[in-house]
């Protein structure tokens, strides 16, 4: 994770100002699935949980949003009300409902709380986004206008494993150059980093803002771009900064080795 750490001598300060990614946080917006089937219930069931994905923790305590909502249509919902408390590993998280009526992409947006990070002297706040697909197949690139958000270059749903995401990232609006973007993945338990670096991919966008990642497993992986926002009062009422992020959520599927092999056995 990023750190901005202050410290008494300029040079000790420049060293410690290096972006550490080793311990990254994860603000999760996950949602029960990313394409809603034409027959069922069509309830979409999201988990909001603040996080270290690949480690499958520690869970930090989560305030309460300041917004949380759907943009859909072009019109955007706030969702605020539909959240209930979960505690998760004995930490503040979150839960909610959404009842999807008629076929359009679903933009899940969360702005959550400042989290006071007193092992990195900073504030962290990530807006978060993941876009589920009823019957629609456009709109998934819509905008919520999130002070960081990542703008989708490659449809966000239907994925194989392997694909390629694109994406642009956007500050206050505006592509932001050679931006750094963490790459986390939820793990089941199945596979082991064998070292900390492999748990928090780190890429870097282009002049443009713009970034690719091939995504090697079925799971849901988090694209979260950082940067520097606003400084805030510690609760000791320092000044500090805070790290702003804009994270997006996209899911991937394995194709099915003997349906594949019975499709291509089948034809003529």
């Amino acid at each position: 994770m990023r750190s901005w750490v202050r410290a008494g001598a300029a040079a000790v300060a420049a060293i410690l100002a290096v972006p550490s990614f080793a311990e990254a946080h994860f603000q999760e917006l996950l949602p029960s699935t990313d394409i809603v089937p034409d027959e069922g219930a069509r309830t979409v069931d999201l988990a909001i949980v603040f996080t270290h994905p690949v480690e499958g923790g520690p869970t930090m305590n989560m305030g309460e949003p300041v917004q949380f909502g759907v943009l859909a249509d072009g019109k955007m919902t706030d969702l605020k009300s539909s959240l209930i408390v979960k505690p998760f590993d004995g930490k503040n998280a979150y839960t909610a409902r959404y009842k999807v009526e008629k076929p359009a992409d679903y933009v899940f947006y969360l702005e959550p709380a400042p989290y006071w990070e007193p092992a990195e002297n900073h504030y962290i706040q990530h807006f978060t986004k993941v876009v589920v697909d009823f019957a629609a197949g456009d709109g998934w690139d819509k905008l919520v206008g999130l002070p960081m958000e990542i703008e989708p270059l490659t449809r966000p749903y239907g994925l194989w494993t392997g694909n390629e995401f694109r994406g642009r990232v956007l500050k206050n609006g505006k592509p932001l150059p050679f931006a750094d973007i963490e790459v986390e993945w939820t793990n089941d338990g199945s596979v082991k980093p064998p070292a900390d670096a492999f748990n928090t991919q780190v890429i870097k966008a282009d002049a443009e803002g713009v970034f690719s990642y091939a995504m090697p497993k079925a799971a849901w992986w988090a694209f979260n771009a950082v940067s520097e926002g606003p400084e805030r009062q510690s609760p000791d009422g320092k000044t500090v900064g805070t790290e702003i992020g804009g994270t997006m959520w996209v899911h991937t599927v394995d194709m099915n080795p003997p349906a594949t092999a019975a499709a291509t056995a089948a034809k003529p």
